[in-house]
């Protein structure tokens, strides 16, 4: 239901949206299309059989310094590209496990509501964190010895 009614706010929107808006739409949605195409056995497989064929060719071409030039090049768009695409999945990837947890935390009764934006925290303030996790694990473990015995 509540996807239902973000699809026909979206639809609404549309018309009121600027250009990088959509840009970046369009762009989120290229990004997901292709992690998952790129991100295929079939598209390692592919790549495999385009590195045997130029390996094979190398004999007809006399190992050229053009053909070594077009493969570096080819495979140097093709990198620029991907660390894009990669980041841009990642980064939606990542925001969106944030706000389950941070729905998860905020709608438990016992849990600490300062959690929830730790991904804004300093490096020191996250280390601390994690110390005091630490502390809290081995006093769990504790506690399950003496309550095993």
């Amino acid at each position: 239901m509540a996807i239902e009614t973000q699809k026909q706010a979206s639809r609404q929107d549309k018309g009121s949206r600027d250009l990088f808006c959509r840009v970046s739409d369009a762009f989120r949605i290229f990004a997901r299309r292709s992690s998952i195409v790129f991100g295929s056995a079939w598209a390692f497989v592919s790549a495999v059989i385009i590195i045997v064929i130029w390996g094979l060719t190398g004999p007809a071409f006399h190992y050229s310094n053009t053909r070594q030039l077009i493969i570096n090049t080819g495979t140097t768009i093709v990198t620029f590209l991907m660390v894009f695409l990669i980041q841009n999945t990642q980064d939606r990837d990542a925001k969106a496990v944030h706000l389950k947890l941070d729905e998860l935390i905020r709608a438990l009764k016992d849990a600490r509501n300062e959690l929830i934006d730790l991904e804004r925290l300093s490096d020191e303030d996250l280390t601390n964190l994690e110390k005091q996790f630490e502390r809290v694990r081995k006093k769990a473990e504790r506690n399950e010895t003496m309550f095993a015995a």
